[in-house]
């Protein structure tokens, strides 16, 4: 292979990890990537030695530390996450539930930041994962203010019994959030689990969202309102940090859109 095709190639690795969800063996890696069994080897060779792979337990291969340190590293210089870092943790600590900063990127939402709150319940995604747009409250605010940003799978997959997969159902949803400039999730990604989220505007423009996640029997018993004057007050407060330093920010998300 010649230099390009073996970074192609060793880029292939990576995504087709990240997309496994568990370790693989070098057979069934190379076996996915269409690669013989002694490049596949040798390419994990060279990630392994610079920690993008690792090996489990059972000598199998996955993601590695320092390809999480790599992500997790542009995502805290994010311009955006470096404005609402503290706002995110001053919000958590006034009902004690966990905050998540979303945003689109390349046709996807991701989460770009999080602050886990004292609740009993752990809740879901990660910073850098990906989470979908037809099932959850930030994706609803994107149809709604910034339908361009994502894509809607063709045959969006049922995550529970109250996930919105048809036309009608998602787009009344979608047009009460532009109407109230907010959206919930009851229960439509993961069982148990609500989530009130608020949009982040610069310039008019969506940027990015503010969602509040817990189990939603305990968002029920905090009560809406409390709850939206959380997830909007949060909101509201990133939007002034936007305005006071829009000529900075402006030229940071330059940078990283670049």
């Amino acid at each position: 292979m010649d230099s390009l095709s073996t970074v192609e190639k060793a880029v292939d690795i990576l995504f087709h990890l990240h997309r496994a969800g568990e370790p693989q063996g070098v057979t069934a890696i190379g076996r996915s990537l269409g690669l013989p069994k002694s490049s596949t080897h040798r390419l994990l060779g060279a990630l392994g030695r610079r920690g993008l792979v690792e090996r489990s337990p059972r000598g199998r291969y996955q993601p590695g530390s320092a390809l999480v340190a790599l992500g997790l590293g542009q995502l805290e210089r994010d311009p955006v996450v470096e404005l609402a870092r503290d706002v995110l943790e001053e919000a958590v600590g006034e009902l004690g539930e966990t905050l998540f900063l979303v945003t689109a990127r390349a046709r996807e939402l991701v989460v770009i930041d999080k602050v886990e709150g004292s609740g009993f319940l752990r809740v879901s995604p990660q910073v850098g994962e990906r989470v979908p747009v037809h099932a959850t409250a930030v994706g609803k605010l994107y149809l709604a203010f910034a339908p361009d940003a994502v894509d809607v799978e063709r045959e969006p997959e049922v995550f529970t019994e109250r996930t919105q997969v048809a036309g009608d159902a998602l787009q009344q949803s979608v047009e009460l959030a532009r109407e109230h400039g907010f959206a919930t999730n009851d229960e439509e990604w993961v069982p148990g689990l609500g989530v009130v989220a608020a949009p982040v505007f610069f310039r008019e423009r969506l940027i990015a969202t503010v969602a509040l996640g817990g189990a939603a029997a305990r968002l029920r018993e905090i009560g809406e309102d409390a709850v939206l004057e959380n997830v909007r007050g949060a909101a509201s407060r990133i939007e002034a940090r936007l305005r006071a330093d829009a000529e900075e920010f402006a030229r940071k998300q330059g940078e990283v859109a670049a």
